[in-house]
């Protein structure tokens, strides 16, 4: 069969169509086919320099309740775990062998009560005899030596009186100072011993409540070189605002002050202990708890920071995608350092005036060509 020249040109349009309208859509679709992400410029600016330490918390006075005389334990005056008034009384010892001896001791004090003002009298009626010579100076002075002895005597007697007092007193073991009580040790009807192991329990003053850490000496080098170098400024070197970030991950909503830092580096493990004071009116926080400490050391100068989700993690490594001038992605091995309102610092690895890709990094692989749009400027 044999077509004329016009059915063979209106066959080889209809051939060449589809090629022809690929041809004429490959620009947008080479378009489209270029990933849009999200670039920020790498801008040097100024961020809060914070320490995160583990601490511990601790009682602002943590002291063992004990007996100071022995006797039966008669009962117990106080609720397990509950706080207690200065003064308070907690034990009660038996009493009765105390009173006794109060008893025994005043009636001793009686007798040299007794002896001393004969002395007196005697002294006093024979002082006149011995100034008429009526009497030998031996007489006198016999007379002046009982004197002196009866006085020493009451006051012998006077101080045993004194101590069966206190003796008595102690028998009511009262709280030395205001806390919350521990768990009692020995229970009512047990001999307590004076020299006894063990404590009738343990009271912990709460507040404030004390934050104890360590400062590794590396870490103290840095910052020392840091504020020398002026690429940390401190307003005073020595009263740092501290902060405590709790096992449920929320900041502690009162902040503390940094009240010791010891004049050491200990041998054994390379760092410094310091410690921290923080209010705790309502007892929240407790001795033993494992915090976090945020310790603010000032403000870091011209440091470059990127938001934390352009970070990207290779293993043990972590990368940021950057942006180059043809607008391929090229990846970067950065040091991180601390992070500050959902931003990171970078330590290393990454210039001032780079593009980091923020968003779109799941189009954004190493050597690919993207269409960067700039985000808002950071603020650092």
């Amino acid at each position: 069969m044999r077509y004329s020249p016009r059915q063979l040109l209106s066959f080889a349009l209809l051939l060449s169509s589809p090629v022809w309208l690929a041809a004429c859509g490959s620009p947008q679709q080479q378009a489209a086919a270029v990933p849009q992400v999200t670039v920020e410029t790498a801008v040097p600016g100024d961020v809060p320099m914070t320490m995160e330490l583990v601490g511990e918390t601790a009682g602002y006075r943590d002291i063992e309740v004990r007996a100071r005389v022995g006797g039966i334990l008669l009962k117990r005056t106080y609720v397990e775990g509950q706080p207690v008034k200065q003064g308070q009384t907690l034990f009660q010892i038996d009493p009765a062998p105390y009173q006794a001896q109060l008893g025994q001791a005043k009636g001793a004090q009686a007798v040299q009560l007794a002896a001393l003002q004969k002395a007196e009298a005697d002294l006093e009626r024979i002082r006149p005899l011995y100034q008429e010579q009526a009497v030998s100076k031996m007489d006198y002075d016999n007379a002046v030596a009982a004197l002196n002895s009866a006085k020493a005597a009451k006051q012998s007697a006077d101080a045993k009186v004194k101590e069966a007092q206190l003796n008595l007193d102690y028998t009511r073991v009262a709280a030395p100072i205001p806390g919350l009580t521990s768990k009692q040790v020995q229970s009512e009807g047990s001999l307590i011993r004076v020299d006894a192991a063990e404590p009738l329990t343990t009271i912990s003053q709460l507040n404030p409540i004390y934050v104890n850490f360590s400062i590794s000496e590396q870490d103290s080098l840095n910052y020392e070189h840091s504020l020398s170098t002026g690429k940390v400024s401190a307003d005073d070197g020595t009263l740092h605002p501290v902060r405590i970030r709790l096992a449920d991950g929320r900041v502690y909503a009162q902040s503390g002050k940094l009240d010791f830092r010891d004049n050491r580096v200990d041998p054994k493990t390379g760092t410094i202990s310091a410690r921290a004071q923080f209010p705790n009116e309502d007892e929240r926080l407790l001795p033993g708890q494992f915090v976090r400490v945020l310790l603010d050391l000032g403000v870091r100068k011209n440091v470059l920071t990127v938001p934390e989700q352009a970070v990207v993690q290779a293993q043990a490594d972590n990368q940021l995608m950057v942006v180059g001038a043809d607008n391929k992605v090229q990846a970067r091995m950065v040091k991180l350092g601390a992070q500050v309102g959902g931003r990171v610092v970078i330590e290393s690895g990454l210039k001032a005036g780079e593009r980091v890709i923020v968003d779109g990094l799941m189009q954004a692989r190493p050597g690919t060509v993207v269409k960067p749009v700039t985000a808002a400027p950071a603020k650092a």
